[in-house]
Protein backbone atom coordinates (compact mmCIF):
# COMPACT_ATOMS: atom_id res chain seq x y z
CA UNK A 1 0.00 0.00 0.00
CA UNK A 2 1.77 3.22 -1.28
CA UNK A 3 2.66 5.97 1.13
CA UNK A 4 -0.28 8.58 1.87
CA UNK A 5 0.97 12.19 0.60
CA UNK A 6 2.78 14.13 3.11
CA UNK A 7 3.68 16.98 0.80
CA UNK A 8 1.74 20.68 1.40
CA UNK A 9 3.24 22.58 -1.48
CA UNK A 10 5.12 21.31 -4.92
CA UNK A 11 7.71 23.29 -6.23
CA UNK A 12 8.79 23.39 -10.02
CA UNK A 13 11.68 25.10 -11.38
CA UNK A 14 14.72 24.82 -9.17
CA UNK A 15 17.37 27.44 -9.81
CA UNK A 16 18.26 29.91 -7.10
CA UNK A 17 15.18 31.59 -6.33
CA UNK A 18 12.86 28.31 -6.61
CA UNK A 19 15.72 26.85 -4.19
CA UNK A 20 15.30 29.69 -1.86
CA UNK A 21 11.68 29.92 -1.51
CA UNK A 22 11.66 25.92 -0.91
CA UNK A 23 14.13 26.46 1.60
CA UNK A 24 11.92 29.29 3.21
CA UNK A 25 8.77 27.70 3.33
CA UNK A 26 10.50 24.31 4.85
CA UNK A 27 12.25 27.18 7.62
CA UNK A 28 8.12 27.62 8.60
CA UNK A 29 7.12 24.03 8.68
CA UNK A 30 5.67 23.25 5.15
CA UNK A 31 6.39 20.51 3.36
CA UNK A 32 8.04 21.22 -0.24
CA UNK A 33 7.81 18.36 -2.77
CA UNK A 34 10.32 19.75 -5.40
CA UNK A 35 10.97 18.82 -9.33
CA UNK A 36 12.96 20.26 -11.78
CA UNK A 37 13.03 19.39 -15.50
CA UNK A 38 16.37 18.35 -15.42
CA UNK A 39 16.29 15.74 -12.80
CA UNK A 40 19.88 15.58 -11.63
CA UNK A 41 19.17 19.52 -10.18
CA UNK A 42 16.44 17.58 -7.83
CA UNK A 43 19.20 15.06 -6.59
CA UNK A 44 21.67 17.95 -5.98
CA UNK A 45 19.95 19.90 -4.60
CA UNK A 46 18.58 17.29 -1.52
CA UNK A 47 22.18 15.90 -1.29
CA UNK A 48 23.25 19.60 -0.66
CA UNK A 49 21.24 23.23 0.10
CA UNK A 50 17.87 20.91 1.04
CA UNK A 51 20.64 18.21 3.00
CA UNK A 52 18.94 17.89 5.96
CA UNK A 53 15.10 19.34 5.67
CA UNK A 54 11.80 18.01 5.71
CA UNK A 55 11.98 18.83 1.52
CA UNK A 56 11.17 15.65 -0.36
CA UNK A 57 12.07 15.08 -4.04
CA UNK A 58 10.36 13.68 -7.19
CA UNK A 59 11.26 11.87 -10.15
CA UNK A 60 8.08 13.32 -12.77
CA UNK A 61 5.54 15.22 -12.58
CA UNK A 62 3.20 12.40 -11.85
CA UNK A 63 5.50 11.40 -8.80
CA UNK A 64 5.36 14.62 -7.76
CA UNK A 65 1.94 15.00 -7.84
CA UNK A 66 1.05 11.42 -5.95
CA UNK A 67 3.19 13.46 -2.88
CA UNK A 68 0.71 15.93 -2.62
CA UNK A 69 -1.70 16.33 -0.04
CA UNK A 70 -5.58 17.91 -1.33
CA UNK A 71 -6.52 20.46 -2.79
CA UNK A 72 -2.90 19.77 -4.51
CA UNK A 73 -0.80 23.02 -4.78
CA UNK A 74 2.06 23.40 -7.66
CA UNK A 75 4.10 26.68 -7.97
CA UNK A 76 5.94 27.07 -10.80
CA UNK A 77 8.96 29.23 -10.78
CA UNK A 78 9.86 28.64 -14.69
CA UNK A 79 10.59 31.18 -17.58
CA UNK A 80 8.10 32.87 -18.40
CA UNK A 81 6.10 32.72 -21.38
CA UNK A 82 5.72 28.93 -23.52
CA UNK A 83 7.44 27.07 -20.71
CA UNK A 84 4.60 27.68 -18.39
CA UNK A 85 2.27 26.57 -20.90
CA UNK A 86 4.32 23.87 -20.84
CA UNK A 87 4.28 22.53 -18.18
CA UNK A 88 0.00 23.75 -17.58
CA UNK A 89 -0.70 21.10 -20.39
CA UNK A 90 1.04 18.53 -18.28
CA UNK A 91 -0.26 19.15 -15.39
CA UNK A 92 -3.85 19.36 -16.25
CA UNK A 93 -4.63 15.38 -17.29
CA UNK A 94 -2.47 14.75 -13.77
CA UNK A 95 -4.98 16.78 -11.42
CA UNK A 96 -8.72 16.94 -10.15
CA UNK A 97 -11.09 19.57 -9.75
CA UNK A 98 -10.40 22.05 -7.28
CA UNK A 99 -6.69 21.52 -7.53
CA UNK A 100 -4.37 24.83 -7.67
CA UNK A 101 -1.34 25.98 -10.32
CA UNK A 102 0.32 28.74 -9.01
CA UNK A 103 2.96 30.65 -11.33
CA UNK A 104 5.60 32.86 -9.57
CA UNK A 105 7.60 34.07 -12.57
CA UNK A 106 7.28 37.16 -13.97
CA UNK A 107 4.39 36.62 -16.59
CA UNK A 108 2.79 39.01 -18.67
CA UNK A 109 -0.40 39.81 -16.94
CA UNK A 110 -2.31 39.18 -20.39
CA UNK A 111 -0.76 35.57 -20.19
CA UNK A 112 -2.38 35.07 -16.93
CA UNK A 113 -5.99 36.68 -17.66
CA UNK A 114 -5.99 33.86 -20.47
CA UNK A 115 -4.85 30.88 -18.41
CA UNK A 116 -7.27 31.76 -15.21
CA UNK A 117 -10.06 31.67 -18.19
CA UNK A 118 -8.56 28.16 -19.52
CA UNK A 119 -8.48 26.71 -16.66
CA UNK A 120 -11.74 27.37 -14.73
CA UNK A 121 -13.54 26.11 -17.71
CA UNK A 122 -11.36 22.47 -16.61
CA UNK A 123 -12.01 22.83 -12.84
CA UNK A 124 -9.10 24.31 -11.91
CA UNK A 125 -7.68 27.17 -9.77
CA UNK A 126 -4.98 29.47 -11.18
CA UNK A 127 -2.91 31.77 -8.88
CA UNK A 128 -0.55 34.28 -10.70
CA UNK A 129 1.86 35.99 -8.07
CA UNK A 130 4.18 38.80 -8.05
CA UNK A 131 7.54 37.24 -6.40
CA UNK A 132 9.99 40.45 -5.47
CA UNK A 133 13.02 40.71 -3.58
CA UNK A 134 15.51 38.76 -5.39
CA UNK A 135 17.58 35.31 -4.39
CA UNK A 136 17.88 37.33 -0.60
CA UNK A 137 13.88 37.80 -0.36
CA UNK A 138 13.01 34.61 -1.40
CA UNK A 139 15.17 32.87 1.23
CA UNK A 140 14.09 35.23 4.31
CA UNK A 141 10.76 36.74 2.89
CA UNK A 142 9.82 38.11 -0.05
CA UNK A 143 7.56 40.63 -1.45
CA UNK A 144 4.44 38.04 -3.09
CA UNK A 145 1.65 39.88 -4.89
CA UNK A 146 -1.09 36.61 -5.60
CA UNK A 147 -4.31 37.85 -7.91
CA UNK A 148 -6.56 35.06 -9.50
CA UNK A 149 -8.72 32.64 -8.67
CA UNK A 150 -10.02 34.47 -5.49
CA UNK A 151 -11.45 30.56 -4.55
CA UNK A 152 -7.74 29.12 -3.87
CA UNK A 153 -6.86 32.21 -2.00
CA UNK A 154 -7.42 30.19 1.33
CA UNK A 155 -5.77 27.63 -0.22
CA UNK A 156 -2.76 29.64 0.51
CA UNK A 157 -3.10 32.01 2.52
CA UNK A 158 -1.04 30.40 5.25
CA UNK A 159 1.68 29.34 3.32
CA UNK A 160 2.33 32.70 1.51
CA UNK A 161 1.83 34.72 4.57
CA UNK A 162 3.82 32.73 6.47
CA UNK A 163 7.26 32.72 4.27
CA UNK A 164 6.72 37.10 3.22
CA UNK A 165 8.69 39.51 4.58
CA UNK A 166 7.14 41.33 7.63
CA UNK A 167 6.76 44.91 8.73
CA UNK A 168 5.76 44.58 12.04
CA UNK A 169 3.56 42.17 11.96
CA UNK A 170 1.69 42.52 8.80
CA UNK A 171 3.08 40.21 5.74
CA UNK A 172 4.09 41.58 2.98
CA UNK A 173 1.48 39.64 0.97
CA UNK A 174 -1.83 39.38 0.28
CA UNK A 175 -4.51 39.13 -2.29
CA UNK A 176 -4.37 41.32 -4.81
CA UNK A 177 -7.31 40.52 -6.92
CA UNK A 178 -9.01 38.89 -10.13
CA UNK A 179 -7.25 36.92 -12.81
CA UNK A 180 -4.01 39.13 -14.09
CA UNK A 181 -3.90 41.65 -11.15
CA UNK A 182 -1.18 40.08 -9.27
CA UNK A 183 1.23 39.87 -12.44
CA UNK A 184 -0.33 43.32 -13.01
CA UNK A 185 1.02 44.68 -9.67
CA UNK A 186 3.78 43.15 -9.78
CA UNK A 187 4.72 44.85 -13.20
CA UNK A 188 4.06 48.46 -12.27
CA UNK A 189 6.18 47.21 -9.29
CA UNK A 190 9.10 46.37 -11.68
CA UNK A 191 8.23 49.74 -13.82
CA UNK A 192 8.77 51.67 -10.60
CA UNK A 193 11.77 49.95 -10.21
CA UNK A 194 12.93 51.07 -12.97
CA UNK A 195 12.22 54.86 -12.47
CA UNK A 196 14.21 54.66 -8.62
CA UNK A 197 16.98 53.40 -10.68
CA UNK A 198 17.28 55.75 -13.04
CA UNK A 199 16.54 58.84 -10.55
CA UNK A 200 19.49 57.47 -8.80
CA UNK A 201 21.65 57.11 -11.64
CA UNK A 202 20.99 60.56 -12.87
CA UNK A 203 22.03 61.47 -9.21
CA UNK A 204 25.16 59.92 -9.55
CA UNK A 205 26.23 61.34 -12.67
CA UNK A 206 25.50 65.03 -11.61
CA UNK A 207 27.28 64.74 -8.52
CA UNK A 208 30.10 62.44 -10.50
CA UNK A 209 30.71 64.97 -13.79
CA UNK A 210 28.81 68.55 -12.20
CA UNK A 211 30.43 68.14 -8.77
CA UNK A 212 33.51 65.80 -9.80
CA UNK A 213 33.22 63.82 -6.48
CA UNK A 214 34.63 60.90 -6.33
CA UNK A 215 32.98 57.59 -5.62
CA UNK A 216 34.09 57.19 -1.68
CA UNK A 217 32.36 60.55 -1.50
CA UNK A 218 29.51 59.43 -2.94
CA UNK A 219 28.58 56.26 -1.67
CA UNK A 220 28.80 58.43 1.81
CA UNK A 221 26.26 61.01 0.18
CA UNK A 222 23.54 58.09 -0.43
CA UNK A 223 24.28 56.60 3.25
CA UNK A 224 22.96 59.95 4.54
CA UNK A 225 20.60 59.92 2.20
CA UNK A 226 19.71 56.60 3.13
CA UNK A 227 19.14 58.04 6.79
CA UNK A 228 16.11 60.56 5.28
CA UNK A 229 12.56 60.06 3.49
CA UNK A 230 15.02 58.09 0.95
CA UNK A 231 15.50 55.67 3.02
CA UNK A 232 15.10 52.21 1.10
CA UNK A 233 16.88 49.14 -0.33
CA UNK A 234 18.00 50.48 -3.52
CA UNK A 235 19.98 53.57 -1.86
CA UNK A 236 21.16 51.52 0.51
CA UNK A 237 23.02 49.01 -2.20
CA UNK A 238 24.15 52.15 -4.26
CA UNK A 239 26.26 53.36 -1.25
CA UNK A 240 27.53 50.05 -0.94
CA UNK A 241 28.43 49.40 -5.22
CA UNK A 242 29.90 52.98 -4.99
CA UNK A 243 32.60 52.25 -2.09
CA UNK A 244 33.09 48.86 -3.49
CA UNK A 245 36.63 48.43 -4.10
CA UNK A 246 38.13 45.59 -7.34
CA UNK A 247 41.08 43.98 -6.42
CA UNK A 248 43.28 47.03 -7.59
CA UNK A 249 41.73 49.58 -4.79
CA UNK A 250 39.99 50.92 -7.84
CA UNK A 251 36.14 51.65 -7.55
CA UNK A 252 34.42 48.66 -9.16
CA UNK A 253 31.89 50.39 -10.23
CA UNK A 254 33.82 52.62 -12.59
CA UNK A 255 34.72 49.73 -14.61
CA UNK A 256 31.91 48.47 -15.75
CA UNK A 257 30.35 49.13 -19.41
CA UNK A 258 27.55 51.70 -19.58
CA UNK A 259 25.27 49.84 -21.33
CA UNK A 260 22.29 48.78 -19.45
CA UNK A 261 20.18 45.38 -19.35
CA UNK A 262 16.31 44.83 -19.36
CA UNK A 263 14.06 41.90 -19.20
CA UNK A 264 11.29 43.68 -20.24
CA UNK A 265 8.65 44.32 -17.61
CA UNK A 266 9.94 47.99 -17.56
CA UNK A 267 8.84 48.33 -21.33
CA UNK A 268 5.59 46.24 -20.06
CA UNK A 269 4.42 48.68 -18.47
CA UNK A 270 4.74 51.60 -20.36
CA UNK A 271 3.16 49.94 -23.36
CA UNK A 272 0.32 49.48 -21.03
CA UNK A 273 0.70 53.42 -19.71
CA UNK A 274 0.09 53.93 -23.60
CA UNK A 275 -2.70 50.96 -24.04
CA UNK A 276 -4.62 52.99 -21.05
CA UNK A 277 -3.72 56.30 -21.61
CA UNK A 278 -2.02 57.24 -18.41
CA UNK A 279 0.63 59.16 -18.44
CA UNK A 280 3.21 57.25 -16.99
CA UNK A 281 6.51 59.62 -18.39
CA UNK A 282 8.90 58.86 -16.03
CA UNK A 283 9.36 54.98 -15.98
CA UNK A 284 9.01 55.40 -19.73
CA UNK A 285 12.18 57.32 -19.76
CA UNK A 286 13.42 54.93 -17.62
CA UNK A 287 12.88 52.38 -20.45
CA UNK A 288 14.52 54.71 -22.97
CA UNK A 289 17.46 55.86 -20.98
CA UNK A 290 18.21 51.88 -20.80
CA UNK A 291 17.99 51.61 -24.70
CA UNK A 292 20.03 55.00 -25.35
CA UNK A 293 22.81 53.67 -22.55
CA UNK A 294 23.01 50.40 -24.93
CA UNK A 295 24.12 52.15 -28.11
CA UNK A 296 27.46 52.57 -26.92
CA UNK A 297 29.25 52.07 -29.67
CA UNK A 298 27.00 55.04 -31.34
CA UNK A 299 27.65 57.13 -28.53
CA UNK A 300 31.63 56.93 -28.21
CA UNK A 301 31.52 57.92 -31.82
CA UNK A 302 29.06 60.99 -31.18
CA UNK A 303 31.04 62.09 -28.29
CA UNK A 304 34.28 62.93 -30.64
CA UNK A 305 32.08 64.92 -33.18
CA UNK A 306 28.55 66.28 -31.15
CA UNK A 307 29.35 69.63 -28.98
CA UNK A 308 27.97 70.49 -26.17
CA UNK A 309 28.52 73.66 -23.11
CA UNK A 310 31.96 74.52 -22.52
CA UNK A 311 31.99 73.60 -19.33
CA UNK A 312 30.47 70.99 -17.57
CA UNK A 313 31.48 71.71 -13.94
CA UNK A 314 29.10 73.24 -10.89
CA UNK A 315 30.86 76.43 -10.14
CA UNK A 316 28.37 77.18 -6.53
CA UNK A 317 28.25 75.55 -2.88
CA UNK A 318 28.81 71.79 -3.88
CA UNK A 319 27.76 71.13 -0.57
CA UNK A 320 24.26 73.08 -1.08
CA UNK A 321 24.32 71.67 -4.56
CA UNK A 322 24.03 67.98 -3.23
CA UNK A 323 21.10 68.83 -0.93
CA UNK A 324 19.28 70.35 -3.95
CA UNK A 325 19.72 66.81 -5.56
CA UNK A 326 18.97 65.20 -2.68
CA UNK A 327 15.36 66.90 -2.79
CA UNK A 328 15.44 66.38 -6.77
CA UNK A 329 15.23 62.96 -6.40
CA UNK A 330 12.33 62.72 -3.75
CA UNK A 331 10.18 64.98 -5.71
CA UNK A 332 10.35 62.87 -8.42
CA UNK A 333 10.06 59.62 -6.31
CA UNK A 334 6.63 60.85 -5.67
CA UNK A 335 5.94 61.85 -9.51
CA UNK A 336 7.21 58.02 -10.08
CA UNK A 337 4.84 56.17 -7.78
CA UNK A 338 2.60 58.58 -8.56
CA UNK A 339 1.91 57.91 -11.93
CA UNK A 340 2.80 54.11 -10.66
CA UNK A 341 -0.52 54.26 -8.86
CA UNK A 342 -2.43 56.22 -11.38
CA UNK A 343 -1.70 53.20 -13.71
CA UNK A 344 -3.21 50.58 -11.18
CA UNK A 345 -6.17 52.92 -10.55
CA UNK A 346 -7.16 52.37 -14.65
CA UNK A 347 -6.75 49.24 -14.82
CA UNK A 348 -8.66 48.36 -12.36
CA UNK A 349 -11.35 50.49 -13.45
CA UNK A 350 -10.79 48.43 -17.10
CA UNK A 351 -10.74 45.15 -15.94
CA UNK A 352 -13.21 45.67 -12.86
CA UNK A 353 -10.69 44.86 -10.10
CA UNK A 354 -11.42 45.88 -6.80
CA UNK A 355 -7.91 47.04 -5.62
CA UNK A 356 -6.51 47.44 -2.12
CA UNK A 357 -3.81 50.63 -2.62
CA UNK A 358 -3.00 51.01 0.76
CA UNK A 359 -2.38 46.88 0.92
CA UNK A 360 -0.56 47.16 -2.25
CA UNK A 361 1.78 50.09 -1.08
CA UNK A 362 1.67 47.86 2.29
CA UNK A 363 3.23 44.38 0.08
CA UNK A 364 5.91 46.59 -1.10
CA UNK A 365 7.26 48.13 2.33
CA UNK A 366 9.25 45.07 2.77
CA UNK A 367 10.83 42.40 1.21
CA UNK A 368 10.76 43.73 -2.21
CA UNK A 369 13.27 45.87 -4.66
CA UNK A 370 11.58 48.78 -4.34
CA UNK A 371 10.89 48.83 -0.46
CA UNK A 372 11.17 51.90 1.21
CA UNK A 373 10.20 53.99 4.41
CA UNK A 374 8.34 56.24 2.25
CA UNK A 375 5.70 53.34 1.45
CA UNK A 376 4.46 53.74 4.49
CA UNK A 377 3.28 57.43 3.65
CA UNK A 378 1.32 56.08 0.11
CA UNK A 379 0.25 53.37 2.51
CA UNK A 380 -0.96 56.07 5.20
CA UNK A 381 -2.63 58.32 2.36
CA UNK A 382 -4.60 55.83 0.90
CA UNK A 383 -5.74 54.42 4.64
CA UNK A 384 -7.47 58.11 5.26
CA UNK A 385 -8.40 58.40 1.48
CA UNK A 386 -9.43 55.12 0.06
CA UNK A 387 -10.99 56.83 -3.19
CA UNK A 388 -7.99 59.10 -3.29
CA UNK A 389 -7.88 59.79 -7.30
CA UNK A 390 -3.61 60.93 -7.52
CA UNK A 391 -1.23 60.87 -4.48
CA UNK A 392 -0.33 64.63 -4.82
CA UNK A 393 -3.29 65.81 -3.44
CA UNK A 394 -2.88 63.78 -0.36
CA UNK A 395 -1.67 66.66 2.23
CA UNK A 396 1.30 65.09 3.27
CA UNK A 397 2.67 64.29 -0.92
CA UNK A 398 1.35 68.08 -1.35
CA UNK A 399 3.48 69.75 1.39
CA UNK A 400 6.66 67.42 0.50
CA UNK A 401 6.60 68.47 -3.27
CA UNK A 402 6.03 72.16 -1.88
CA UNK A 403 9.34 71.63 0.18
CA UNK A 404 11.28 70.38 -2.75
CA UNK A 405 10.25 72.14 -5.73
CA UNK A 406 12.72 75.32 -5.82
CA UNK A 407 15.66 72.41 -5.42
CA UNK A 408 14.19 70.39 -8.34
CA UNK A 409 13.87 73.42 -10.44
CA UNK A 410 17.31 74.17 -9.90
CA UNK A 411 18.79 70.62 -10.33
CA UNK A 412 16.80 70.21 -13.69
CA UNK A 413 17.89 73.73 -15.08
CA UNK A 414 21.73 73.31 -14.54
CA UNK A 415 21.78 69.77 -15.50
CA UNK A 416 19.94 71.60 -18.89
CA UNK A 417 22.62 74.86 -19.11
CA UNK A 418 25.38 71.94 -18.47
CA UNK A 419 24.56 69.59 -20.77
CA UNK A 420 24.08 66.18 -18.48
CA UNK A 421 21.13 64.42 -19.44
CA UNK A 422 18.12 63.95 -16.34
CA UNK A 423 15.61 62.17 -18.29
CA UNK A 424 14.18 60.83 -15.41
CA UNK A 425 13.97 64.58 -13.36
CA UNK A 426 13.40 66.82 -16.06
CA UNK A 427 10.11 64.14 -17.21
CA UNK A 428 9.02 64.27 -13.45
CA UNK A 429 8.85 68.18 -13.69
CA UNK A 430 6.92 68.39 -16.35
CA UNK A 431 4.60 66.49 -15.24
CA UNK A 432 4.12 67.98 -11.93
CA UNK A 433 3.81 71.28 -13.93
CA UNK A 434 1.46 69.96 -16.57
CA UNK A 435 -0.97 68.33 -13.40
CA UNK A 436 -1.04 71.40 -11.81
CA UNK A 437 -1.50 73.78 -14.85
CA UNK A 438 -5.75 74.83 -15.30
CA UNK A 439 -5.28 75.14 -19.22
CA UNK A 440 -3.08 73.03 -20.97
CA UNK A 441 -2.02 74.39 -24.89
CA UNK A 442 -4.45 70.90 -26.12
CA UNK A 443 -7.23 73.51 -27.40
CA UNK A 444 -4.50 73.92 -30.03
CA UNK A 445 -4.48 70.22 -31.10
CA UNK A 446 -7.95 69.99 -31.14
CA UNK A 447 -8.06 72.94 -33.83
CA UNK A 448 -5.43 71.19 -35.94
CA UNK A 449 -7.26 67.97 -35.91
CA UNK A 450 -10.13 69.70 -36.61
CA UNK A 451 -8.77 71.50 -39.46
CA UNK A 452 -7.00 68.87 -41.24
CA UNK A 453 -8.98 65.67 -40.15
CA UNK A 454 -12.44 67.39 -39.68
CA UNK A 455 -11.81 65.58 -36.08
CA UNK A 456 -14.33 68.18 -33.90
CA UNK A 457 -13.91 69.35 -30.58
CA UNK A 458 -15.73 70.89 -27.50
CA UNK A 459 -15.89 74.48 -26.73
CA UNK A 460 -15.39 75.36 -22.82
CA UNK A 461 -18.98 76.77 -23.08
CA UNK A 462 -20.32 73.74 -23.98
CA UNK A 463 -18.72 70.53 -22.85
CA UNK A 464 -20.04 67.53 -24.16
CA UNK A 465 -20.86 68.94 -27.19
CA UNK A 466 -18.88 67.99 -30.31
CA UNK A 467 -18.88 70.81 -33.17
CA UNK A 468 -16.47 71.09 -36.44
CA UNK A 469 -15.55 74.10 -38.46
CA UNK A 470 -14.96 74.80 -42.10
CA UNK A 471 -11.28 76.97 -41.05
CA UNK A 472 -10.47 77.72 -44.73
CA UNK A 473 -13.84 78.31 -46.35
CA UNK A 474 -13.38 75.94 -48.96
CA UNK A 475 -13.98 72.83 -47.01
CA UNK A 476 -17.27 71.01 -46.29
CA UNK A 477 -19.09 70.96 -42.69
CA UNK A 478 -18.78 67.05 -42.83
CA UNK A 479 -17.39 66.03 -39.59
CA UNK A 480 -15.58 62.36 -39.20
CA UNK A 481 -16.53 62.36 -35.60
CA UNK A 482 -16.74 58.22 -35.49
CA UNK A 483 -12.73 58.47 -36.02
CA UNK A 484 -10.78 59.54 -32.56
CA UNK A 485 -7.09 59.44 -33.03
Amino acid sequence: MPDSPKADIALIGLAVMGQNLVLNMNDHGFVVCVYNRTVEKVTTFLNNEAKGTKVIGSTSLQDMVSKLKKPRRVMMLVKAGSAVDAFIDQLVPLLESGDIIIDGGNSEYQDTQRRCKQLKAKGLLYIGTGVSGGEDGARYGPSLMPGGHSEAWPQVKNIFQSIAAKVGNDPCCDWVGEDGAGHFVKMVHNGIEYGDMQLSCEAYQLMKDALGMACDEMGDVFDAWNKTELDSFLIEITANILKFKDTDGKPLVEKIRDSAGQKGTGKWTAISALEYGTPVTLIGESVFARCLSSLKEERVKASQLLKGPSSTKYKGDKKAFVEHIRKALYASKIISYTQGFMLLREAAKVFNWKLNYGGIALMWRGGCIIRSVFLGNIKAAFDKDPNLSNLLLDPFFREAIHNCQESWRLVVSTAVSLGIPTPAFSTALAFYDGYRMEKLPANLIQAQRDYFGAHTYELLTQPGKYVHTNWTGHGGNVSASSYNA
